[in-house]
C-alpha cells in the first residue's frame, strides 16, 4: 500500500489515493478470505491506517463492499462490451456473459451478498447512488445482448441479466465452498456433483436460459 500509517490525508490527491488504498485492501481481504468474515478492523489493518480513518471516507464495511460491487458492475459492463460487438450463437453470447464473470471473482461473490447485506448496511442514499451505478451497467450490457442476439427485445435482456447474476451468485458460493464443504464434496460420492466447475456450468445454464429466450420470441 501506498498510504504510510496513522497519517491523515489533507491534500485532495492523497484523500482520493487513500479511498482507493481502502478499496484494494478491502478488494485483497476479500479474494482471499471470501467476502462474509472480512471486518472493518482488518480493513483498515490491511490499508495501514486506523479504523478511524476508514470511517472517513467510508461509514461501515458494507458501504466499502457496496462501492466494489459498484466497480465491479462496471467493470463486467465494460468486458461485455469489448466481447460482444457482432452477432452470435446463444452459446457463445451464454460462455462469453460466464467467462467475463470467472475472471472476476471478487465481483461474483459480492453479488451473493449485495442485496443480502450490503445494501442493508447503508444510507437510503448510498443504495440510490449504488443502483444508478448498477443500472447504468445493465443498460450496457443490454445493448451488448442486442448486438450479438438481433433478436433479442431489450426487456428479455434485462431479464437474462438478472438471471445470469442470480445464477452466477449462487454458483460461485457453490464451486468455492468453505474448507469443510469441500472436505465433504472431495469425500462423499454423493456430494460429488455438487462443486462443478464454474465457469461450464454458468455457461450451460445462461444458454438454457437463452435458449428459452429464443423459444419465446419465436411463439406466434
Amino acid at each position: 500500500m501506498t498510504t504510510q500509517p496513522f497519517q491523515r490525508a489533507r491534500r485532495p490527491e492523497h484523500k482520493e489515493q487513500r479511498r482507493r488504498d481502502i478499496l484494494e485492501a478491502a478488494a485483497t481481504l476479500g479474494l482471499r478470505d471470501g467476502v462474509r468474515p472480512v471486518t472493518l478492523t482488518e480493513i483498515a489493518a490491511e490499508a495501514g491506517v486506523h479504523k478511524s480513518a476508514v470511517l472517513r471516507y467510508f461509514a461501515s464495511r458494507e458501504a466499502v463492499f457496496l462501492q466494489l460491487t459498484a466497480d465491479g458492475w462496471q467493470d463486467w459492463a465494460a468486458a461485455v462490451e469489448e466481447t460482444l460487438q457482432a452477432p452470435a450463437e446463444p452459446p457463445a453470447v451464454a460462455a462469453a456473459l460466464a467467462a467475463a464473470l470467472a475472471q472476476r471473482p471478487l465481483f461474483c461473490d459480492l453479488l451473493a451478498h449485495a442485496q443480502l447485506n450490503l445494501e442493508r448496511g447503508v444510507t437510503q442514499e448510498q443504495v440510490r447512488d449504488f443502483k444508478v451505478i448498477t443500472l447504468d451497467a445493465v443498460d450496457r450490457i443490454t445493448c451488448a445482448l442486442t448486438t450479438a442476439l438481433p433478436w433479442l427485445p431489450r426487456g428479455q435482456a434485462v431479464d437474462v441479466i438478472a438471471g445470469t447474476t442470480a445464477m452466477a451468485a449462487q454458483q460461485w458460493q457453490t464451486s468455492n465452498p468453505p474448507e469443510n464443504l469441500a472436505r465433504l464434496y472431495a469425500e462423499d460420492p454423493l456430494f460429488a456433483h455438487v462443486a462443478s466447475e464454474f465457469t461450464p456450468r454458468l455457461a450451460r445454464l445462461v444458454t438454457l436460459l437463452l435458449s428459452g429466450a429464443a423459444a419465446s420470441c419465436s411463439d406466434p
